[in-house]
């Protein structure tokens, strides 16, 4: 059974982290029945996949978001779906973040990759936007700071002349699915790593792991 997370357990955006510094995982997507299962919409699977597997419920409002809390072996959790919509969505991540007073190389955001093959992860521990407005919306939140984690979950581009934002707002064809479908349970392992491994060292295996999943599925369909 999950206990409780105490705000008194986090540390000041200032203060360097400790053992019982908690991450906040934030999954980026639309709310509601008609984005389900779209493209857009997988950081809101790999959060669901991740809340799963180690059983902290998202059922509680909080600043803007679903949000659930709870602990991974020692490790304390935060978990949020912002529910603003994509674009809008640092109005949920800014304010969980402050509220917890968290340094924001505690924070993970999960979103959809469009430069990434469909099926293929990365974590990232900094960067830019990409022209994810999602994303973007975070930067701004977190007053341009760009410090934080990201994991990426490719979706491929879409095909010929198709309107990026109309792709985005598909479902997966079914082999696109399939490849979402196996890419979830890696993510979770990958975020579990972080939670007893660090960041860093999680990064430098994860992403060691994704390039040979794709070298090899390149082989087999050449």
């Amino acid at each position: 059974m999950m206990n409780r997370v105490s705000r008194s357990c986090f540390c000041s955006a200032a203060a360097a982290p400790t053992t019982l510094s908690p991450w906040l995982f934030v999954g980026l997507g639309n709310p509601g029945e008609k984005f389900k299962g779209t493209r857009h919409n997988v950081g809101f699977e790999m959060i669901d996949a991740f809340s799963e597997s180690v059983g902290i419920s998202m059922n509680i409002p909080l600043c803007k978001a679903l949000f659930g809390e709870g602990f991974v072996g020692d490790a304390p959790v935060l978990l949020a779906k912002p529910q603003t919509y994509m674009n809008l969505s640092g109005e949920s991540a800014g304010p969980l973040a402050a509220y917890y007073k968290l340094p924001l190389n505690r924070v993970i955001v999960f979103h959809d990759d469009l430069e990434l093959p469909c099926g293929v992860l990365r974590l990232q521990e900094k960067g830019g936007h990409g022209c994810h407005k999602g994303l973007k919306s975070v930067i701004n939140h977190f007053r341009g700071n760009r410090e934080f984690a990201r994991l990426r979950i490719g979706i491929g581009r879409p095909p010929g002349q198709m309107d990026p934002k109309a792709f985005l707002l598909q479902k997966f064809n079914a082999t696109a699915r399939e490849r979402i479908d196996a890419a979830l349970p890696e993510g979770v392992v990958a975020l579990r790593c972080i939670l007893h491994e660090g960041l860093t060292g999680a990064a430098r295996w994860f992403n060691q792991e994704q390039k040979y999943k794709y070298m090899r599925s390149e082989t087999m369909t050449s």
